[in-house]
């Protein structure tokens, strides 16, 4: 590692739910996230950008790092990879980017998850671990997100967690090669946490909103 290099994942905290933790990405990462994202390219390239013809070789893995590093220092964006904490594998990524100070306190979050942990209640525990740290933490007002308005794992994730769907962005990205709509949500930080977060975590352990600010199992 040279002198000047520091990954996320010395930059970051840890971040731990009932079922997952979350954590900086390490350049040791790179293997379990190439194999994952590969294995997962069918699943999640209708949802992102073009990847370029080096998008999992390690010399772009490291380009990764060193913006998001980079990123961090600057306080604009806070990167994690998502991991079980039952057999410690990679199970995808979230991110709060974008974040704004000033009057507005606010931040985007964006996920991925590889295809064979998807539809398992791992990304809205992941999520909702994320917005406890944005509004406690990290002191942020707002939360915000954008998918594709045919995503319906994510609209139904969103929803799920608290985000309210607020307008329509036309041309918003440029997802596949085309520039796309998306849907535009919202969550502010005294949200109520919403009774269908359930299974298979007990996400109101990890929940947002006003109470996101105590820890319920310390008593405090």
């Amino acid at each position: 590692m040279g002198l000047f290099r520091v990954d996320p994942s010395e930059l970051l905290p840890t971040l731990r739910g009932p079922t997952v933790t979350l954590r900086g990405p390490d350049v040791a990462d790179h293997a379990e996230w190439r194999a994952l994202r590969h294995a997962s390219r069918t699943f999640l390239e209708p949802w992102e950008p073009t990847w370029g013809e080096d998008d999992l070789l390690r010399r772009a893995y490291a380009r990764r790092l060193v913006r998001w590093s980079n990123e961090i220092r600057d306080g604009t964006a806070q990167p994690f990879f998502l991991f079980s904490r039952v057999t410690g594998e990679l199970l995808g990524g979230v991110t709060l980017a974008q974040v704004r100070r000033g009057v507005t306190q606010a931040g985007t979050i964006g996920y991925w998850m590889g295809e064979a942990h998807a539809g398992r209640g791992h990304m809205s525990e992941a999520v909702m671990l994320l917005a406890r740290h944005a509004f406690g933490t990290l002191g942020l007002h707002r939360l915000e997100a954008a998918c594709l308005p045919d995503n319906t794992r994510s609209i139904r994730l969103l929803e799920k967690v608290g985000f309210r769907r607020e307008g329509l962005a036309r041309a918003y990205l440029c997802i596949a090669g085309r520039w796309r709509d998306h849907v535009l949500w919202g969550l502010l930080h005294d949200d109520p946490v919403p009774a269908r977060a359930e299974d298979p975590a007990d996400l109101s352990s990890v929940g947002i909103g006003r109470e996101s600010l105590v820890d319920r199992t310390s008593g405090r």
